[in-house]
Order: structure tokens, then C-alpha cells, then sequence
């Protein structure tokens, strides 16, 4: 699969999800929603102001009046709005979180509170899909939006659900490339060692359905010319499905870059809770969101 349209169009229909939004009033959401239904994609559990909701879809969206895979719940609040939302998941009701207008803040609250959120015990990390133009396959970002300066056994996890997310839309054998400054092992820079211990690990079945190796420098890891013209050893250089980024900081630059400079359009769900959380920006377009639900729907039926 090499670009987010063919995943939307892989995505199966009456899929029988639902999908829980919090704070659904804002155009970009709202579309979303409609192409979602106009594909029989899900269904929709909206939460927001009543009145605000249902004249903005009155404005710009009347075929979702009424829709039958379509339902509104009033909330007074933001805070209203992300704890409702995360409860229909909590009551098995939705079967999907979707961030709307809202600050991650005030939905990730809800998502760990500890009565009715959606902890598993596993670790919650972000995992993006790009189409890039020029590359022949989508490419997988992982943390970006969660986990700030993750140890060796919580890279182990956000891997695992990397492999978990990129196997669901069919790559069966992910190729993953801890990310570092330099492809050498520097026992100076803790993202070489982390990636030594992780391809280790992977080798020795610690890691399993996918292919782990590293440390590679990102042009290395994704450009078999580049890692050629550096005389990098092995099958695998070049050839990375999912880059693991060694800090937040360096997750979010590469994430926005890929956005900004090169117009790559993108996915992104957080995968670790109790269902998959669309955990887009509230400045993200319409399309986005959708490629996010897809790839949410996707992760939800494995």
C-alpha cells in the first residue's frame, strides 16, 4: 500500500464501528464525519453543544441531520464532551476515540482518569502514516505526540504498537529503524546504544513480527541510495517502513517537516488504550482526519 487513498478505499464497509468524538463542532471534523458515512465507513457518536452542532450541519452538512449512523449527544462543556466520549468507549458503546475541537489536555485527562479512562497498562504512543512523494510504500512515524523521552522497555512497547498498526493496513513484516544522529554505535549518544539493544533483542525473538535493525541516520534509513553510497552493511538500509524517533522533540520536528516542507499527507492514531484514539490537530484538514479514522478502523478490526 503506498498511499492513504488506497487505505480509505481497503477500509471495509458497515463495518459495524462506532466511533465516539469529543467536541464535534468545527467544519473539518464535521466533514470528516460525512465522507465517513457517505462511505459506510462507521458510525458516529457525537458530542458537543446541541444547538451549535446542529446549525453548523444545518449550514454546511444538512445530509448528516438525521442521519441514522449518525447521533448527537448535548454536553455543556469541553470537559463534558471528553469524558462522555471516552465513557461510551469505557461501556464498550464506541468502539473508537476521536479527538474534535478540543485540546489533546483536556481529552487525554479523560482518556487516564482512573474510573473510566482507557489504561491498559501498556504504553500509549502515536503512530503516524505518510504518503511521501517518490516513495513507493507509506512511512510509519512513531512517537510524536506522546511519550517524552522513552527508556529502552517503553521503546519495546511503542514498537510493538507500530508493528501492530502498520500490520493492519498489510505490511506484514515491517521494516523498523530506530532513528539516531549517526548509524554506528556511540556510546556517547544513548539513541545508538537503545537501537543496538533493540535490534538484539528483535534477533533474539524479544521482539517479534517485524524486522528490527539500527542505529540508522534517518537518510540511511529510508534511501537505499544513501546507504550505499555510505557502505552501510545489510539487507535492510534504506528499506525502513517504520521510523522510531529516539525523543518527542525530534518525533514532532520530523512529523511537522514531512508536513510543512513536503506536503506529505498523513494519519495519525494513538494505539496502547483500550480502543484506537484519532488524536489529529485541531488545525488538520478535513482529509487527515479521514485517513486517521481509516487507520483507526483498520487497527480496531485485527
Amino acid at each position: 500500500m503506498a498511499t492513504l487513498t488506497q487505505l480509505i478505499e481497503n477500509v471495509p464497509t458497515d463495518s459495524n464501528l462506532t466511533v465516539a468524538v469529543a467536541a464535534a463542532a468545527d467544519s473539518a471534523v464535521l466533514e470528516a464525519v460525512s465522507m465517513a458515512v457517505a462511505r459506510n465507513m462507521v458510525r458516529f457518536r457525537l458530542y458537543d453543544d446541541e444547538s451549535a452542532t446542529t446549525a453548523m450541519m444545518r449550514e454546511h452538512f444538512p445530509q448528516l441531520l438525521d442521519h441514522p449512523d449518525v447521533q448527537l449527544h448535548h454536553v455543556s462543556s469541553l470537559e463534558m464532551a471528553a469524558e462522555e466520549a471516552v465513557k461510551s468507549v469505557y461501556r464498550n458503546d464506541s468502539d473508537i476515540l476521536m479527538k474534535g475541537q478540543i485540546a489533546t489536555a483536556i481529552l487525554l485527562k479523560a482518556v487516564l482518569h482512573p474510573d473510566y479512562g482507557l489504561r491498559t497498562g501498556r504504553v500509549m504512543s502515536q503512530i503516524a502514516a505518510f504518503e511521501v512523494a517518490g516513495f513507493d510504500r507509506l512511512i510509519f512515524v512513531t512517537d510524536a505526540g506522546m511519550n517524552i523521552n522513552p527508556d529502552l522497555p517503553q521503546k519495546v512497547q511503542i514498537i510493538q504498537n507500530a508493528v501492530q498498526i502498520a500490520r493492519s493496513v498489510g505490511v506484514v513484516m515491517p521494516i523498523v529503524a530506530p532513528l539516531a544522529g549517526v548509524e554506528v554505535i556511540n556510546p556517547n549518544m544513548q539513541a545508538t546504544l537503545d537501537a543496538a539493544a533493540l535490534t538484539a533483542m528483535n534477533r533474539r525473538g524479544q521482539i517479534k513480527n517485524c524486522i528490527v535493525d539500527g542505529p540508522f541516520a534517518l537518510d540511511n534509513a529510508i534511501s537505499i541510495d544513501a546507504a550505499k553510497h555510505k557502505r552501510i552493511a545489510g539487507d535492510n538500509a534504506g528499506k525502513a517502513d517504520i521510523l522510531l524517533v529516539p525523543t518527542i522533540e525530534s518525533g514532532n520536528i520530523l512529523y511537522k517537516s514531512l508536513v510543512f516542507f513536503s506536503n506529505a499527507k498523513v494519519g495519525s492514531i494513538v494505539a496502547g488504550a483500550k480502543a484506537p484514539i484519532v488524536l489529529t490537530s485541531r488545525a488538520d484538514s478535513a482529509e487527515s482526519k479521514l485517513y486517521s479514522l481509516a487507520l483507526a478502523i483498520c487497527s480496531s478490526l485485527t
